[in-house]
């Protein structure tokens, strides 16, 4: 509890606290004092002090520690007309999100110290979510030289990928996995097999054959992630395996757990609801990377959440200018954005499935915060104020002038969705807080 004489920098009532006492949510009023939670008590026994800076009355949500997106591309410091930093950072805080994880593949590569330091800088500075990048497995993504991962990591680097490119040269990938080993850096890598499919539309299914387009096959998918297991195992790296797609890679992930192997996944939150057939007819926002799947698949990554295979859920937020999504669909490039859906897709998805709201929220919040290896993010008396307030069953409808991301292509416009964010907190401020509550 705060002293008498601490002034209270915020000071948050009327939402609800999951108690672990109980296992509700609980309304509760918690105070905020030099960034950090100071108070955390039933309303009953709070005493309305009259030095506090700030209040936010959310009567009807739910508090809970900042919500942390593992894959959010933003193509600073070029291709800036496809969405600018300061843009993408605000839609993720309007999405909740305290903190996120950049892949290296922006315009230029993330495989310079300088490029990374410049990237957070320039983040901090706009004061919204805060940026974890990852850097360059390899120079320029071309998968035949290791970047400097050692310079990368003292420049801020989380963690290396190679984003959506794969290494053809499987020793260049074991000396890169050998060399991150050493100094324990994790390397996030998708399934993505070189040869096989590599240059598909859809998933390999009778709606692409009906559609003539090149498909992706789901073994791809488990090629690639046998081979990607198999070098961790032998390096002993920690690898992350980013968005899975198919009922096969659960397996093999869940196989490789099973046997001891330290290695974890993610899935994009759109693969939790959309199949291949919605590609009909040619849909191109429909267009992602790895594919949609069969049903069966979409069970499998539900089953894969539920049982700890898979450890987090993300949005793989890319935004894809217009004229880039409105060509025939092989030639339409591939992406959606997600921050500002990554809550309601995840409310709906758990309400599909019967999943205890709790356990869903975990996947977009504390789990993924596990994940990246930061300490101190949760919801009790002395920890680091990284909230996100929300109420569970505001409806809204996705519009293009509703979404603050610079980017539109979604598969998700005209959907009627439940969810919807009331306040983000960094560190004590509030760098987001919904119209409705002004």
């Amino acid at each position: 509890m705060a002293s008498s004489s601490e002034a209270i920098d915020l000071e948050i009532s009327g939402g609800s606290v999951f108690s672990t006492i109980t296992g509700k949510f609980e309304e509760k009023t918690i105070l905020v004092t030099g960034g950090k939670i100071s108070s955390i008590t039933p309303p009953s026994q709070h005493l309305n002090d009259s030095d506090v800076k700030k209040r936010l009355h959310v009567k009807g949500c739910l508090v809970t520690p900042g919500f942390v997106d593992c894959a959010v591309r933003m193509r600073d410091p070029g291709f800036e007309y496809r969405g600018t930093m300061e843009i993408e950072l605000k839609a993720a805080a309007a999405g909740g999100l305290t903190r996120i994880v950049c892949p290296p593949d922006t315009e230029p590569v993330l495989d310079q110290p300088g490029l990374v330091k410049m990237l957070i800088k320039q983040s901090s500075v706009i004061g919204a979510t805060e940026v974890l990048p990852l850097g360059a497995l390899t120079k320029n993504l071309n998968g035949q030289q290791i970047a400097e991962m050692r310079e990368l990591s003292d420049a801020g680097c989380i963690g290396f990928s190679q984003a959506n490119f794969p290494v053809k040269n499987t020793l260049v990938l074991f000396k890169a996995f050998q060399y991150a080993s050493n100094f324990n850096f994790p390397i996030w890598m998708s399934a993505i097999d070189p040869w096989i499919g590599n240059d598909g539309d859809m998933n390999s299914s009778l709606t692409c054959t009906r559609l003539g387009l090149k498909g992706i096959p789901d073994y791809a998918e488990a090629l690639s992630l046998e081979a990607l297991i198999n070098l961790a195992t032998q390096t002993g790296v920690r690898l992350h395996v980013c968005r899975i797609s198919s009922r096969k890679g659960v397996e093999i992930i869940r196989r490789a757990k099973l046997d001891g192997i330290n290695v974890t996944a993610d899935v994009g939150v759109h693969h939790l609801h959309l199949t291949d057939v919605d590609v009909d007819p040619f849909n191109t926002n429909c267009k992602v990377f790895p594919p949609f799947r069969s049903q069966r698949d979409v069970d499998g990554l539900t089953e894969g959440l539920l049982d700890g295979t898979i450890d987090c859920i993300c949005s793989d937020h890319t935004p894809v200018d217009i004229e880039k999504k409105n060509l025939p669909f092989p030639e339409a490039k591939a992406g959606v954005i997600g921050t500002e859906l990554l809550l309601p897709l995840t409310l709906s998805w758990a309400n599909k499935n019967s999943i205890d709201l709790k356990i869903a929220m975990d996947l977009i919040s504390s789990k993924p915060t596990d994940l990246i290896g930061v300490k101190g993010d949760c919801l009790l008396e002395g920890a680091l104020a990284n909230l996100t307030i929300f109420n569970p069953q505001q409806r809204w409808v996705v519009k293009e002038q509703n979404l603050k991301s610079q980017g539109k292509n979604t598969p998700f416009l005209d959907y009627e969705m439940f969810g919807r964010i009331k306040a983000t907190i960094i560190s004590g401020t509030c760098v987001y807080i919904d119209e409705d509550n002004h």
